[in-house]
């Protein structure tokens, strides 16, 4: 059951089962102490009263604590039968957890509870282990957990946690030795100690993550690449005569820094970040053309068959006056032009191609390519990319590039393998889209408004939330908020176009090109529409439900206008009553237009594995470590990390070589012994 509850089957995972925190027997609440500052507490008493309100799903359990001075009401919404099998009346039990208060009267709704008696009324630390209502119900408890571990450190000598940091580092950091700080993480004698013991395993989790991704980036730096000798006629040319506007600093300092790269003739591996709007389709075009200018092809492949039309038609208007020829290259692409642009890749008559997922296809080979842009990354998975590097005997340079701007220390845990390049300046005349809450009981005034906008000959976004798990309910409410969208604006004299996920291909494309080409006033849309729609006609953004948004989606989506000379606008429209979470992500996204800002906060909400889907993927599974918590010790390890691995870059040193084994162990499941 510890197996399939917890994952713990070995002793190994048993010993790295940390406590999540410690209960001070030495501090105990009184009921009567209570006051309304008090946002947790750990009370000693009698539980009485133990009983069910309520039926089917509204079930739920309420069971009244009470000390020598007072009472207070316990209860459970979840897994209530297990628990009221669990429980005994008037039994005595420690409680811990958040207190609420309710018409006067303080509870606490799913608490930590264990039985008191005289072996945990010991005073001191007492480590508290995560578990779940199954293994309470089968009497696996917290002091369970402490008997097992404590039986564990019984049987287990120093030389079976070795130290696996080298002496310098641990002497440098001054960091405890291994088997002290797992020994006292489980059983400190105070809290200095357990203090020292975090610090040390943070510190260990965050330096192998560093190592692991500094090595990465020593192979990458090994990779041969293709040598750009010049900068030729193609990219002055088009830099003299056929840029629209001219460069920000930023994005001369990140070509600079492209440009650095590609001459070294070791491989670009290079990240591009950039705010919605600030100009980094641009930079990957002067990059393809340095390419070019070299006897390379380039390629740029998008997510999506609407962002990769974007680019195309982009790159297109902008490239065609000098006579260079871009062909699009998507799943929609069939017959004699799909022919054509294979044939003409593969013999390296065809300078750039854009597409989706159509280019990592065998069919699809590239006679020399030198140069592959990659955008909104994170839409792609490992294996994919990798089959684009692949289709040449030497590997092409690689730019990617995100709209999502990624906090730093994010950055230096998932991307540290790459160099980052940031564009951190909007382009000159840009105006800052004005952003603004209304709840649903001003929407009257926010449609007049937008009918206001669209009879100055404007266009207007109105995107409604698409999360999996009500996806039908979703799709309902979009077609309810069309045939409003209806209401409003007079059908005889406006023009809509709807756009969801579960439309034909054709239809989509059909209703977006309507919008793209001014014949449709209004889009109202799902969040298809979230990246690579460039409308400079559209000025405002109408947000439905935007408390079913994140940070960043409602970032991204403001990133929809704002792209041409006339002032913009993004409207929040949420329900009359909102939570206070719900109020401070909408206050943050009023209040700035500054997309790292926002990416910060988004971190310091919601943590790395919410917002990227690292955890699940296993990428940041720290088991103490928070990235934004202890961006101090991230600094530290990365530095210790690049300082040992320029000593010994390839860790042959013999003080080296159990920190080598760790390194290749990582991700491995370890045996040293099954728990019966």
């Amino acid at each position: 059951m510890l197996r399939t509850e917890l994952g713990i089957g070995t002793f190994d995972e048993l010993l790295y089962h940390y406590p999540y925190r410690y209960s001070d027997r030495t501090q105990f609440n009184k009921i009567n102490s209570i006051k309304e500052d008090t946002e947790y507490a750990q009370i000693a008493g009698t539980l009485v009263n133990i009983g069910e309100e309520g039926d089917g799903r509204k079930k739920r359990l309420i069971a009244t604590l009470y000390d020598d001075t007072g009472s207070i009401q316990l209860l459970w919404f979840q897994g209530a039968q297990w628990m009221k099998k669990a429980l005994k009346e008037n039994g005595k039990y420690i409680v811990y957890g958040k207190l609420n208060s309710f018409n006067g009267f303080y509870n606490i709704a799913h608490p930590e509870i264990e039985v008191w008696n005289q072996e945990n009324a010991v005073p001191g630390l007492q480590p508290v282990y995560s578990s779940t209502q199954k293994l309470i119900i089968k009497g696996i408890t917290n002091r369970s957990f402490a008997k097992l571990t404590s039986a564990l450190f019984e049987k287990i000598k120093p030389y079976d946690i070795p130290e696996i940091l080298p002496l310098e580092i641990t002497k440098q950091y001054n960091l405890c030795n291994r088997y002290y700080a797992i020994s006292k993480l489980h059983f400190p004698e105070n809290e200095n100690q357990a203090t020292i013991a975090n610090h040390r395993m943070k510190w260990e989790e965050l330096f192998i993550s560093q190592m692991m991704i500094a090595r990465l980036r020593l192979q990458h730096t090994a990779q041969a690449g293709w040598k750009f000798e010049k900068v030729g006629d193609i990219f002055n040319n088009f830099y003299k005569d056929h840029l629209p506007f001219q460069l920000t600093n930023a994005q001369k300092r990140v070509l600079k820094e492209i440009r650095l790269d590609t001459a070294t003739g070791k491989q670009m591996n290079r990240l591009l970040q950039g705010d919605v709007g600030s100009g980094k389709t641009i930079v990957a075009l002067m990059a393809m053309l340095l390419a070019i200018d070299n006897g390379f092809q380039a390629c740029i492949m998008a997510p999506t068959e609407v962002l990769a039309q974007q680019h195309f038609f982009s790159l297109h208007s902008l490239l065609s006056p000098m006579g260079i020829t871009v062909k699009l290259l998507t799943g929609n692409v069939k017959g004699k032009e799909r022919k054509s642009v294979l044939i003409r890749l593969a013999d390296g008559t065809l300078q750039i191609v854009v597409g989706t997922h159509a280019l990592i296809e065998d069919s699809v080979q590239f006679k020399n390519l030198g140069l592959a842009v990659i955008d909104e990354q994170h839409r792609f998975g490992v294996g994919q990319r990798a089959r684009l590097w692949k289709k040449n005997e030497m590997p092409p340079h690689i730019l990617v590039m995100t709209a999502t701007p990624i906090p730093r220390t994010l950055a230096m845990t998932l991307y540290g393998d790459l160099d980052v390049s940031v564009i951190d300046e909007l382009p000159p005349g840009r105006q800052e889209i004005k952003t603004v809450h209304r709840k649903e009981m001003y929407r009257p005034g926010v449609m007049k408004f937008l009918i206001s906008e669209v009879d100055k000959g404007r266009q207007v976004y109105i995107v409604y939330p698409l999360i999996e798990e009500s996806e039908k309910l979703d799709y309902e409410s979009l077609t309810a908020g069309y045939e409003q969208v209806k209401i409003w604006f007079n059908p005889n004299k406006y023009n809509i176009a709807m756009v969801h996920g579960k439309q034909d291909p054709d239809e989509k494309e059909r209703n977006m090109q309507r919008f793209i080409s001014g014949h449709a006033h209004v889009l109202v849309a799902t969040t298809v529409i979230e990246v690579g729609v460039n409308v400079p006609n559209a000025s405002v953004m109408l947000i439905e439900s935007a408390e079913r948004f994140g940070l960043s989606q409602m970032h991204q989506l403001r990133g929809r206008v704002g792209r041409g000379a006339e002032q913009s606008y993004c409207i929040l429209m949420t329900a009359n009553k909102v939570s206070d979470e719900c109020y401070k992500r909408i206050n943050i996204i009023v209040s700035t237009t500054n997309g790292f800002t926002i990416a910060e906060q988004d971190l310091a909400m919601r943590g790395p594995g919410d917002m990227y889907g690292t955890q699940q993927s296993g990428i940041l599974k720290f088991k103490l470590a928070d990235i934004v918590k202890d961006s101090a010790i991230l600094e530290e390890t990365r530095k210790a990390a690049q300082q040992l691995l320029e000593k010994d870059p390839k860790l042959q040193l013999p003080q080296h070589q159990l920190l080598k084994q760790a390194l290749i162990e990582q991700g491995k499941e370890k045996h040293w012994g099954k728990i019966s």
